[in-house]
């Protein structure tokens, strides 16, 4: 499955230099593309890692000597000393899973590196049709647990020749992952650190607290070729990390949604602590959504592949890949092309400094999203796309970021510009939304955004309205943003939610019957529909208002003009009922409690 650009790539580097390390994780065809060379002579790592074995051979016939799997323990840095002191004349292609620069000794031999990447999806439906798997279903798993590379496309339709149904997608990936551990085996000799592999791939990330065991394991965990360190501990990588959680999953599905639970309450822990900077916030805030296990998150933020781009701030001379990027971007959303290109050159007209670029390895721009400062300057560039809503949440709301638009080439880089979208959001403490796509406002509405309705015009002439939705990223409002999306412990009521939040949740969505349907409030037999659930909500909320304790009163009375009156932010309710700030959201506080505190069983 080895591809041309590769193989060329390869032989460029033997061609300029005598030592080239040929590097890919696990499976993804670096021995098959070696065996395209004509190759002289070859040894096992433990072989060349013995100066004399080494030596022995060097003085061999001329040609390219090939020295595959230097991947065990302490093996990269021996060898770099066997080389050094062989001092090799004949070109040398050592193939690891990790590059040999990472190791120590490798600073004055300093090889060439060659990458090999993951495949396009169509070149895995290609490799599992030659090897028999020709039902849609079947073809359409290989590609998914693949995640580009070969190793896993094989052992995928291996597992389907094997019987399993492709609607077993998790017995499939316990068959793929034994056999993964096994391979993984010869990095890291003994078996305890395999549970601790499937426990961190259901985390994403994790530190010594989430992954129980010590140092000792910890550090061997994170000597494997499939983990890296991140700020928030170590991560497994793409897409082993899904194989391995699905795998888990399927044997234990009980422990799998326990340890998903226990290390949400954790990442909620640290983010309520107020000690975390805006960089660890938006880690824990990634983390929250990722263990939130909710469907719709996991398939678009968090796909099973590993991150092929880079996002920075678009550069001045890069002005022609965003007006390139937003063109695909309308064509893709079905916009007027002639109104989105105005739409660009009046988000350009001060340079791209508002555009965020995905770049691929080799630095071209494959994603982008419209990031737009909130700010008397920029309103006339976020005007079209608010026009009622504008003094609200515009020029004349608090400070923060308009997001206008989201492009990714694929699936990948698309959910890498959200995530940062996301991480840009937490920096700046608000983001506004304009859209006219169904799937972002369904993936909005699953964040708890709040909905401010529909503006005017179709200003992209698509026959869809855009829908304005803004969420509050402040320190002290993301706990509890992450406890209302935390997965739910099992058999607890309202999914175990905080129920406050919940209704919090409610009350922000009740003008909007589709997106309160997915309100876990309905679980209780008296709301037999959103309709009777928003109809309780509101009435709640009046005999709060109506109540005799002045406290609850007011409570009930910045309920009523928050989320049932005009939409207005915390800073105009407040300054309308006279309320300080830090009465007023004592008594939003003491309101969702006892509105709460109301519900049925």
């Amino acid at each position: 499955m080895e591809t041309t650009d590769d193989l060329a790539r390869l032989r460029a580097a033997l061609a300029q230099c005598a030592l080239v390390n040929l590097t890919g994780g696990l499976g993804t065809g670096k021995s098959r593309l070696a065996a395209r060379l004509p190759v002289s002579a070859r040894l096992e790592p433990g072989e060349a890692c013995d100066p004399t074995v080494l030596r022995g051979l060097v003085a061999g016939p001329d040609g390219l000597l090939l020295i595959d799997g230097v991947d065990g323990p302490g093996q990269a840095e021996a060898l770099a000393a066997s080389l050094h002191e062989a001092c090799p004349p004949r070109p040398v292609l050592l193939v690891s899973r990790l590059p040999l620069r990472a190791a120590a000794g490798w600073a004055e031999t300093g090889p060439a590196t060659v990458t090999v990447g993951p495949r396009p999806p169509a070149a895995v439906e290609a490799q599992a049709r030659a090897a028999g798997v020709t039902d849609p279903q079947g073809l359409a798993l290989v590609v998914r647990l693949a995640g580009g590379v070969p190793l896993l496309a094989e052992l995928a339709c291996r597992a389907l020749h094997s019987g399993i149904a492709p609607d077993a997608p998790g017995a499939v990936a316990d068959l793929m992952a034994g056999e993964v551990l096994e391979r993984l085996g010869r990095e890291r000799p003994g078996r305890r650190w395999r549970h601790a592999l499937r426990l961190l791939a259901t985390v994403r990330a994790g530190d010594e607290h989430l992954v129980a065991g010590g140092p000792a394991l910890f550090s061997t965990l994170a000597g494997l070729s499939v983990v890296r360190r991140e700020r928030l501990g170590l991560a497994v990588r793409e897409p082993y990390r899904s194989l391995f959680e699905l795998a888990y999953q399927w044997r234990r599905p009980k422990a799998h949604a326990q340890v998903r639970t226990r290390a949400a309450d954790y990442r909620g822990l640290l983010l309520a602590g107020h000690t975390a900077g805006p960089e660890e916030r938006a880690g824990l805030v990634e983390q929250g959504l990722f263990l939130s296990g909710d469907p719709l998150l996991r398939s678009t933020l968090f796909p099973p592949a590993e991150d092929g781009s880079r996002i920075g701030p678009a550069r001045p001379e890069e002005a022609p890949d965003v007006e390139r990027l937003m063109h695909r971007w309308a064509v893709r959303g079905g916009f007027d092309v002639r109104r989105s290109q105005a739409i660009t050159e009046r988000w350009l007209a001060d340079g791209p400094s508002s555009f965020r670029l995905a770049r691929d390895r080799d630095g071209r721009p494959v994603g982008l999203a419209a990031l737009v400062p909130v700010g008397a300057g920029t309103e006339g560039g976020i005007e079209p796309l608010l026009q009622q809503h504008t003094a609200a949440l515009g020029a004349g709301g608090r400070p923060g970021l308009f997001l206008g638009a989201a492009y990714g080439a694929d699936p990948v880089t698309h959910a890498q510009i959200l995530r940062d979208i996301l991480v840009s959001a937490v920096h700046a403490g608000h983001l506004v939304v304009s859209t006219a796509s169904p799937d972002y406002q369904a993936l909005l509405r699953t964040l708890t955004f709040r909905p401010h309705g529909g503006i005017r015009d179709d200003v992209y002439r698509c026959g869809r309205r855009p829908e304005v939705y803004s969420h509050d990223f402040s320190p002290a409002r993301l706990p509890g943003w992450m406890r209302a999306l935390a997965p739910p412990p099992v058999g607890s009521p309202y999914g175990g939610q905080d129920a406050a939040a919940l209704v919090a949740w409610a009350l922000a969505r009740i003008g909007d019957p589709v997106a309160l349907s997915a309100s876990p409030l309905l679980s209780c037999p008296e709301f037999e529909s959103p309709d009777a659930l928003r109809g309780w909500l509101r009435c709640a909320v009046l005999d709060l208002a109506d109540a005799e304790s002045r406290a609850d009163a007011e409570a009930g009375a910045i309920l009523q003009a928050y989320y049932l009156g005009r939409d207005r932010t915390h800073h105009q309710v407040a300054r309308r009922l006279h309320l300080s700030r830090a009465t007023y959201f004592r008594r939003l506080r003491r309101g969702l409690a006892l509105v709460a505190a109301r519900l049925p069983g």
